[in-house]
């Protein structure tokens, strides 16, 4: 039977506990919200003893859906101040649902030390690990890869021991890299505030997660499969296996919608160098042969990670995203592709979210720390992070914080938290999303990116206004996408490809032997916003906080010199 598992840092105590009827069907962000909805006090302090750090793999993980191993991270972001939903693709994940852990919650603070959950077939156990202590992510993967094995890791780097409000989670991929994050929001201050290092999950001698009706699932399986194997985006040697999520460069840059200089401009005149294309042709003139990308995690097939490699052909990071690609490229005037690779090198060990990461330093750039373009100033400044200096703790407080420090009027953030890499003056929809998510500024809440430029959907004009009702129908389908345990870029091939469509449902139906149909997509993917709009109500967060910020509406942004001018009955429709 599935279990919870609760880990009480206060008293070093680790139990186990039935899943109550309420979240029998629960899972994901379904899940993480729900507990964090029922259990923690929004008036609590995101750092303090009575926040919770919940993690729970999706409703599908675990299983032979393809592109599904992804686990939400769920508590009260330090960032924020609101409800935070944060996921990543993982080995960690498929090992915890094989597990039958539907989640692992962790709660109170230690104070005496630093400690590692251990958790396999035999139960779980507290550590102390003050070994681990200050370390890097990826010296602290390392050395619990080379104690435990073949396991999955999950830790937080000195950013998250040190409480900043841009640190991440991080986990292991599938070469055990500490590469993959469940970034936004803070979350990684959570849980190094509660003295807990790192999870070590180990799921030998376990099998797949049990079905209910495998027959149905497996229909649902391949008509999923079939999907991603035949869209253009998703396929093999398509858009995103062969550019990775970096092939949106010139894409956007095309578009005006690039922001560039902390969202002063639409376009960056380097773009072209520090692209998908860019990156597929370096490495194969450095490696002399073609480089396609790799899974994440078990059982992906769209296949979007790549590696960017060095002249002599060593590996400086894998893997570089669009957002992270952006936040130090255009967004800082950064050009050079093997700086964009340091930088995202030195975030992962930190244990920082990189969007939050070169937001915010470009911010500083705005502010006269130093200039747009100062490659080596940026890396400067992460390590200042990394020593918890003054400074790099004014850096490691995110955008918002390093914005007011330093008198900067142009800080690109909604409920404190920096925008990611699409300019919503140009991109109204994606705009509309930034402003009212509940989890702040956050393409993947609603990425009408999709159809608004990729004409994945249908076209849409980007221009328009009245993009209410758009930006909410997404949210509801990506709140229902990030509790299956599916990555969000299923979302290209199923909204063109309706077997696709049918299959994540049939999926789910599978796995739980529920009769779902499209209808109740949305109402569960409206339940989890409700239920997130309501905890940030408690916490002091309501509809006035889902607005743009004041440059916006009265700076037009270079080529097209638009505003933001999407009105806020407009922005209201979200909330229905």
């Amino acid at each position: 039977m599935p279990s919870i598992l609760r880990v009480n840092l206060t008293k070093g105590v680790v139990q186990t506990e039935e899943v109550p009827a309420k979240y029998r069907e629960r899972a994901g962000r379904w899940l993480t919200s729900s507990i964090v909805a029922d259990e923690v006090d929004p008036q609590c302090h995101p750092l303090g003893p009575n926040n919770k750090l919940v993690f729970a793999p999706g409703l599908v993980t675990g299983t032979a859906a393809p592109t599904s191993a992804r686990i939400s991270v769920g508590g009260k972001s330090p960032l924020t101040g609101g409800i935070k939903e944060a996921n990543a693709g993982t080995k960690f994940a498929t090992m915890q649902a094989r597990l039958g852990l539907r989640a692992i919650v962790l709660e109170g603070q230690a104070t005496n030390g630093t400690y590692v959950l251990e958790v396999d077939r035999k139960g779980a156990r507290l550590v102390p690990a003050p070994e681990l202590a200050g370390k890097g992510a990826y010296e602290t993967t390392d050395a619990l890869i080379a104690k435990y094995g073949e396991v999955g890791v999950c830790c937080v780097g000195p950013a998250g021991e040190n409480r900043m409000a841009m640190a991440g989670v991080c986990f292991n991929d599938m070469k055990d890299r500490a590469s993959r994050y469940a970034g936004r929001g803070g979350l990684g201050a959570v849980m190094g505030s509660k003295g807990l290092k790192a999870i070590v999950i180990d799921d030998k001698g376990t099998r797949a997660v049990p079905l209910a009706n495998k027959e149905l699932f497996d229909e649902g399986r391949k008509k999923m499969t079939a999907a991603l194997r035949s869209h253009a985006v998703t396929k093999p040697k398509g858009g995103l296996n062969t550019y990775g999520t970096c092939v949106l460069v010139n894409i956007m840059n095309e578009a005006g919608g690039l922001p560039t200089r902390n969202f002063r401009f639409g376009r960056f005149e380097d773009a072209a160098k520090v692209s998908g294309e860019a990156i597929f042709d370096t490495n194969k003139q450095r490696l002399g042969n073609e480089l396609y990308n790799h899974a994440c995690s078990p059982g992906c097939i769209i296949q979007c990670s790549n590696t960017l490699h060095a002249a002599d052909g060593s590996e400086i990071v894998s893997c570089l995203e669009y957002e992270t690609d952006w936040a130090f490229g255009p967004n800082c005037g950064i050009g050079d592709l093997d700086v964009l690779g340091k930088l995202t090198w030195l975030c992962n060990d930190i244990g920082i979210d990189t969007i939050e990461a070169g937001g915010t330093v470009a911010v500083a750039m705005e502010g006269g720390v130093i200039p747009f373009g100062d490659a080596q100033g940026a890396i400067g400044l992460l390590e200042e992070v990394r020593k918890a200096t003054p400074l790099g703790r004014i850096i490691g407080a995110g955008a918002a914080i390093t914005g007011k420090t330093f008198g900067v009027t142009r800080v690109p953030a909604v409920k404190g938290q920096n925008m990611p890499a699409y300019e919503p003056r140009v991109v109204k929809g994606i705009g509309v999303t930034y402003a009212t998510s509940t989890m702040g500024a956050d393409h993947t809440a609603g990425y009408t990116i999709a159809p608004e430029i990729l004409g994945v959907g249908g076209k849409v004009d980007p221009f328009v206004v009245s993009k209410g009702e758009l930006s909410r129908a997404f949210q509801q389908t990506t709140a229902f996408i990030d509790s299956s345990g599916h990555c969000l870029f299923i979302a290209f091939a199923i909204l063109d490809i309706p077997d696709g469509y049918q299959g994540m449902i049939d999926e789910c139906n599978g796995l739980l032997g529920t009769s779902w149909t499209s209808a109740d997509v949305l109402r569960i993917g409206e339940e989890v916003l409700a239920m997130e709009r309501a905890f940030n109500a408690g916490a002091g967060i309501g509809r006035e906080a889902d607005r743009m910020p004041e440059f916006m509406r009265i700076e037009p942004v270079p080529p097209h010199n638009f505003v933001w001018d999407v009105s806020d009955a407009e922005l209201d429709i979200v909330r229905g």
